[in-house]
């Protein structure tokens, strides 16, 4: 015959791909990507924000100085290549961005890539100076470069873990702005009425921008103690001052409170909870031990955390948002349990995000011998003891930082899932809490999953145990899976008679005795060999028996 086929080549192990889909899994895709050749940045890169930080340095240098150069006699002939220099050299600066870096942009639009449609164009104004001489007002164009800098703010909030101190920051810069565009406007008209002509304007003498700054901030803050205008452009410019001034300077109040209010938000909100909590402790009159550790533990929760709930902040993002968090927050802690390992990934990321975090404080039983387990507990931060013995203060075991405990009593089956000693927090304790519950909602998805922890539980319950009679054994499986129903009387009764047990009993009971029952008529002489007996009379519906 046919030799039989060579048997399949084994499976590879695939252990470096699955590495790698979960590596892919966990990372956070972004929506808008830069890229420069074959190089993708995602958009909080920090080369890209580096680059947008020099092209800013550029805008603001036109920004601040072109009405400098405008109003105040700063720019000569003797220094005007320095000036010049800076200004070609800022030109460069925008010609790589407009040319070189933004045409390789790229965003997101239903769901596409598309590279960046449009550029800004500069129309290089310079040109003129061969006909007027250098004039700063011609590099007005310059400023329309306005969306790099409101790019860069964007950007750089994303990096910074506390953005609010740069919005701190950029608020009081558009203050001082403020302030530098009206000391050279106040120069202009100090200069088209006559330096010192006046007591109200400018009087020439020393550094002309100093003094020119603190009348503008004078004015504009509405200090006031200022030489009263005597002209008529005097008085006009003097009243629009005052004007702008109220509306520029509540402006940034009013924005210096919200960003203020923004920074502080979560701190308010944490005051208030505490406060909330101390009046109604106060009005039920709790005792003041107990006052004093909900105070400790709502100090060491947001100390520790930043915020009293972890689950509140994550509920608004979407579910594959959630579990990228989840994943990078939990995953390796979660990896390290033996009695998950082995189980379908897809089930150990859902149940990430039913991990709770949970914060005990120093001497807090997490779980106590005789009590229902109902939950599993992974440390994420501290420690716990196991402690028991006649004074309940012997520590037999210290669990630190990534160990795992009450994993048994997720599958353990009705009455046998009971604590078997006291676990208490050594010091401040952040704990990671699987509900019971949680999981059985999972494992409905995931039979093999379900098959395979249950083993596993078996296993790890009895290992290291050895029961000394049947019943102790008995008891012991029953922990992890329930004893089976005791079979019904009715169906054991039923399969004695299938098997003759019955009428050998009563055969054994009753030897020589007369047994009278009611059947229906059967043939003559006929032996009834189920029975071991020998019929003695016939009747039409009463028959007699006797017993051999």
């Amino acid at each position: 015959g046919e030799a039989p086929p060579p048997p399949p080549p084994p499976e590879e192990k695939k252990d470096d791909e699955e590495k790698a889909e979960e590596e892919d899994l966990i990372k956070m895709k972004t929506s808008i990507l830069y890229t420069v050749g074959l190089l993708i940045l995602s958009f909080t890169d920090l080369i890209y924000v580096v680059w947008l930080f020099f092209v800013t340095l550029a805008w603001n240098w036109n920004v601040w100085l072109i009405p400098v150069r405008c109003t105040f006699p700063y720019q000569t002939p003797e220094n005007i290549h320095w000036w010049l220099l800076m200004d070609y050299f800022c030109d460069g600066i925008y010609i790589v961005d407009i040319f070189v870096m933004q045409p390789r942009l790229q965003f997101v639009r239903g769901g596409d890539i598309v590279v960046s449609e449009s550029t800004c164009f500069l129309f290089p104004l310079d040109l003129l100076y061969f006909f007027t001489g250098v004039k700063s007002l011609l590099r007005f164009p310059r400023l329309l470069k306005y969306n790099a800098f409101f790019e860069f703010n964007d950007r750089l909030e994303a990096v910074m873990s506390k953005a609010y101190i740069y919005r701190v920051i950029r608020t009081s810069a558009y203050l001082l702005y403020s302030l530098h565009c009206n000391a050279c406007i106040f120069y202009w008209g100090s200069d088209y009425e006559g330096l010192g002509s006046t007591k109200w304007v400018y009087n020439g003498k020393g550094n002309s921008y100093i003094r020119c700054y603190y009348f503008a901030v004078k004015t504009l803050i509405t200090i006031g103690g200022l030489p009263d205008p005597t002209t008529v452009f005097e008085i006009v410019f003097q009243m629009l001052n005052y004007f702008v001034g109220v509306f520029a300077f509540s402006i940034m109040i009013g924005q210096m409170r919200d960003v203020f209010g923004a920074a502080t938000a979560g701190e308010a909100y944490y005051r208030h909870c505490v406060d909330s909590t101390v009046k109604y402790m106060s009005s039920y009159k709790i005792p003041r031990e107990v006052q004093n550790r909900v105070k400790i533990w709502y100090d060491y929760t947001w100390k520790s955390q930043g915020m009293l709930d972890e689950q509140e902040l994550l509920i608004q993002l979407p579910d594959k948002m959630r579990l990228d968090i989840a994943a990078d927050v939990n995953y390796s802690i979660v990896s390290k349990v033996a009695l998950f390992q082995g189980c379908d990934r897809q089930m150990i990321f859902d149940m990430l995000k039913r991990l709770k975090s949970v914060v005990y404080l120093p001497g807090d039983f997490v779980c106590k011998k005789g009590e229902i387990g109902r939950e599993m507990y992974i440390i994420k931060a501290g420690e716990v003891q196991v402690v028991g013995g006649p004074d309940g203060m012997t520590v037999f075991v210290t669990l630190r930082a990534g160990s795992v405990f009450g994993e048994i009593s997720l599958l353990a089956g009705g009455g046998g899932n009971r604590r078997t000693a006291n676990v208490k927090a050594h010091g401040f304790a952040n704990l990671f809490i699987l509900d019971k519950k949680d999981l059985a909602e999972i494992l409905v998805h995931y039979p093999e999953s379900q098959k395979l922890l249950r083993k596993k539980a078996k296993k790890m319950l009895t290992k290291d145990k050895k029961p000394t009679d049947e019943k102790d054994q008995a008891k012991d499986t029953g922990e992890v899976i329930p004893q089976r129903p005791e079979t019904p009387k009715l169906f054991k009764a039923a399969l004695e008679v299938g098997t003759g047990q019955t009428f050998a009993k009563l055969k054994e009971a009753y030897k020589g005795a007369t047994l009278e029952v009611f059947i229906s008529p059967v043939k003559p002489e006929t032996h009834c060999t189920i029975f071991g007996c020998s019929r003695q009379k016939i009747g039409i519906e009463k028959q007699s028996w006797r017993f051999l």
